[in-house]
């Protein structure tokens, strides 16, 4: 798979996980005990909701690359 959205990872003391949060795609989160699984997971919800949007006729976000926050 390759994925070209942005990914922000981190350390969730209160989840004792990684937390990764997709921007680009409204609600599309994962977790995982490790980083590396924690980005993996996301690689699946990821697909995942690409797939199910699809489904719904949903429009799909052009990945934007590194997004810019203030």
């Amino acid at each position: 798979m390759s994925n070209k959205y942005e990914m922000i990872i981190y350390w969730s003391e209160e989840d004792k996980a990684f937390l990764v949060e997709i921007p680009e795609l409204s609600g599309c989160k994962a977790d995982g005990e490790t980083y590396q699984q924690a980005v993996e997971n996301a690689e699946i919800v990821i697909q995942e909701w690409i797939e199910t949007a699809k489904e719904l006729g949903r429009i799909i976000p052009i990945p934007k690359g590194r997004l810019m926050y203030a």
